[in-house]
């Protein structure tokens, strides 16, 4: 077969190639999830930029905050706003314009979008359309908050805002007070005072407590002590009742656990299944945790 293109007519291996020089790290009809900085605009990745300027929109919470770290780096992507209030109407027109070929990034006022923060409907949609979605990880303030306040972090769960009034914010924490994981709360500065005195009476005066506020910022402050002390330093100082806060929350260390179910269904199951099959199993079954299962797994087995 001829090789030959005697009429000189574009391949599609030319427009590929033309495509991947205009954007290489840019796919068609892909929706891209951009972390962001908290505070420190240097706080965000090379590829993050480079996909920023590269993508032919941008939705974020706020046009008016992200313009700033637009500006910085000399982004000039279309912004369009996109948050709580409008999603329901914006999500067909940005999956619209996805189906059309278009590439989007999708961003939060800072760190990690869709962390307590707007998108899960419009990535939802894309995964039911199809649509290809690409994390491009980076800051996320829960996470920087747990590396740094030096509580147990093999195992934690993170649980967003606890709700804003007291009552429902104290039968929240209720369901947390025996859980031997590390847990991880996002809470307004307005509500810390009130959320600290809920907490010690739910967890207990003596429960620690890492205490991150503004990370990455000009006045970061990162502690950790015990809950009365806790309360009694943030109420003397008004400054600590200002700005984003992550309180982490160490787990219920005086919870004594039982074997004995544990063992009963894993002396059953290695009997017939693999230590992996039957510590998946006992797992489903008791919730416990998945290191402490396979230790003791190993220890029963024949």
């Amino acid at each position: 077969m001829s090789t030959e293109n005697p009429e000189n007519k574009p391949q599609v291996s030319d427009f590929v190639r033309q495509s991947e020089s205009q954007n290489p790290d840019v796919s068609e009809s892909t929706l891209y999830l951009v972390a962001t900085p908290t505070g420190n605009l240097a706080d965000i990745t090379q590829r993050a930029i480079s996909i920023l300027k590269q993508v032919d929109l941008i939705a974020v919470e706020d046009t008016r905050h992200s313009q700033r770290l637009m500006t910085h780096y000399g982004i000039k992507t279309k912004l369009l706003a996109y948050h709580e209030h409008n999603e329901e109407r914006i999500t067909p027109k940005l999956l619209d314009t996805l189906h059309s070929g278009k590439s989007i990034a999708l961003i939060s006022d800072a760190g990690t979008p869709l962390i307590s923060d707007p998108g899960y409907r419009l990535v939802t949609c894309a995964h039911d359309d199809d649509i290809k979605v690409v994390p491009v990880p980076g800051v996320c303030a829960a996470i920087a908050a747990l590396s740094a306040v030096g509580l147990a972090t093999d195992a934690f769960i993170f649980e967003g805002f606890p709700p804003a009034k007291s009552h429902a914010r104290l039968r929240f924490f209720e369901q947390f007070a025996d859980k031997k994981s590390t847990m991880i709360f996002y809470v307004s500065c307005h509500k810390i005072l009130a959320t600290l005195e809920d907490m010690q009476t739910v967890f207990g005066a003596d429960r620690r407590v890492g205490f991150a506020r503004e990370i990455t910022k000009t006045f970061e402050t990162i502690k950790r002590m015990k809950l009365v002390a806790l309360i009694d330093w943030v109420e003397s100082d008004a400054n600590q009742r200002k700005g984003e806060i992550v309180l982490v929350v160490e787990g219920n260390l005086t919870v004594t656990k039982d074997d004995t179910q544990v063992d009963h269904y894993l002396s059953i199951l290695l009997a017939e299944l693999s230590v992996k099959q039957a510590v998946s199993l006992v797992i489903k079954l008791t919730g416990e945790n998945k290191n402490d299962v396979y230790k003791r797994a190993l220890e029963l087995k024949p």
